[in-house]
């Protein structure tokens, strides 16, 4: 190599070093402010309270859905709505059957990390349905009564066992009596794109679930590449356990694996 060319690379590496030095150390993404939080069959919105107070309280910018659960497809509906009035990037989780409507709702451009706490999580052309078809053997059954004009409740006397074990006699008698009837063609309704696949997941475990026992948990959560934990508590994890649904939902909107 001539003195020339000798120079000139010298000359190119002190512009390249010192261009980067200007640039200064690489800044990492700030993180998601906002929070889009979807309920599962049988309940409504407000057993959500606590983890909404939890991250309001953060800072964080959070919207709670009230889905219908009359079918999927109104209930996408509803959460893309709750999605289109938050200002930037958002979180989307869901709980239970919320875990079906996130998979469908979360292709939504504004939708950045999917949360799914004790939920269902449906592949292309799955539903809630198919997804409880082969229970896990020996697995607690969950005590739903036969539908009425197509919509599905659970047995008030059995609600607590089954879905509220963890929380007083009193949040479970009350959730008990104020059921939502979930609509067979929610449970029916089958997911299109998984958003799932495209986007990164995180999933809570609820070790002590009688209604979506464990180990179907962990394998939906395996199966959808998602960063997991787990927690003892109900299929009421999200009411019993909020500061961890809490946490768990920090780590996505900060991009911790």
């Amino acid at each position: 190599m001539s003195f020339k060319s000798t120079a000139l690379a010298a000359t190119l590496a002190a512009l390249s070093m010192t261009a980067a030095d200007a640039a200064g150390p690489q800044q990492a993404a700030p993180p998601i402010r906002n929070v889009v939080l979807v309920h599962g069959g049988f309940v409504d919105g407000s057993g959500w309270q606590k983890v909404h107070t939890l991250l309001s309280k953060r800072g964080y910018n959070v919207r709670i859905v009230q889905n219908p659960t009359v079918s999927l497809t109104d209930d996408v509906a509803v959460t893309r709505r709750a999605i289109a009035q938050m200002d930037g990037p958002v979180v989307l989780v869901g709980h239970s059957y919320g875990g079906a409507v996130i998979s469908e709702a979360g292709t939504d451009p504004k939708v950045h990390s999917l949360v799914y706490i004790a939920a269902f999580a449906p592949d292309q052309g799955e539903s809630v349905k198919t997804l409880i078809a082969n229970p896990v053997p020996g697995a607690p059954v969950p005590p739903i009564l036969p539908p009425q004009d197509g919509f599905l409740s659970l047995d008030s006397a059995k609600f607590a066992a089954a879905f509220a074990g963890d929380l007083s006699a009193a949040e479970a008698k009350f959730m008990a009596d104020s059921q939502v009837p979930w609509g067979v063609a929610a449970l029916e309704g089958t997911v299109t794109v998984p958003a799932w696949k495209a986007k990164p997941s995180w999933y809570l475990v609820a070790t002590d679930d009688h209604m979506i026992p464990p180990p179907a948990q962990q394998s939906m959560a395996k199966r959808i590449g998602a960063t997991v934990a787990e927690a003892k508590g109900s299929h009421a994890i999200y009411v019993s356990q909020p500061e961890a649904v809490a946490r768990l939902i920090e780590q996505a909107a900060s991009g911790k694996k």
